[in-house]
């Protein structure tokens, strides 16, 4: 794909945004995370229209809303649908599948290492607890934080528990991301 392309760059980086929006919609009802704050209301208010339209057709499951998660690999497809062609490349619809959930497996795991890696510098510099970006990063990474936390002691005031969480997901990414590869 030509990424010169000023088209496929505008395209490619809009389609982004918002699928990372409506994923961290996903991810913050899955960790209950406090929908009263003031980036969690951005973040319904900018998805709720397509969303309840996904509503519509996919029911949720066992809590789950799938209509969010669908609405991500759907538009997902829709990007790569657009920017392959724009690029001078042709796939299949089943060839898109896979690219599009390659992409989400890919981005759900960049989520977490950057709410991670974020969540570690803002740990240095003491934020307020209170803070909607403070909360909103420390409902999404305690999931992932807390059972390493549980086995891992704070050692001499520093917790290391980022540091293993992100070795951990980035060695599970690659793993993952490889299986797919083999498609």
């Amino acid at each position: 794909m030509n990424h010169d392309n000023p088209f496929i760059f505008l395209i490619d980086t809009l389609f982004n945004i918002y699928i990372a929006i409506v994923l961290l919609r996903f991810l913050l009802q899955q960790v209950g995370a406090d929908f009263y704050n003031p980036i969690s209301q951005f973040i319904v208010k900018v998805t709720q229209k397509p969303v309840v339209i996904a509503r519509r057709i996919v029911p949720s499951y066992r809590g789950i809303d799938l209509a969010s998660l669908v609405l991500v690999i759907l538009l997902i497809f829709i990007k790569l649908s657009i920017l392959l062609p724009l690029g001078g490349l042709q796939a299949s619809i089943g060839t898109l599948l896979i690219y599009s959930m390659h992409n989400l497996v890919e981005l759900i795991f960049d989520v977490f290492i950057f709410a991670i890696f974020v969540q570690a510098i803002l740990s240095w510099v003491n934020p307020d607890p209170y803070n909607p970006v403070s909360a909103l990063l420390s409902s999404l990474t305690r999931p992932i934080l807390r059972p390493i936390r549980k086995h891992l002691p704070v050692m001499g005031g520093l917790d290391l528990s980022p540091i293993v969480a992100l070795i951990g997901l980035m060695f599970i990414k690659r793993a993952v991301l490889f299986i797919f590869t083999q498609f």
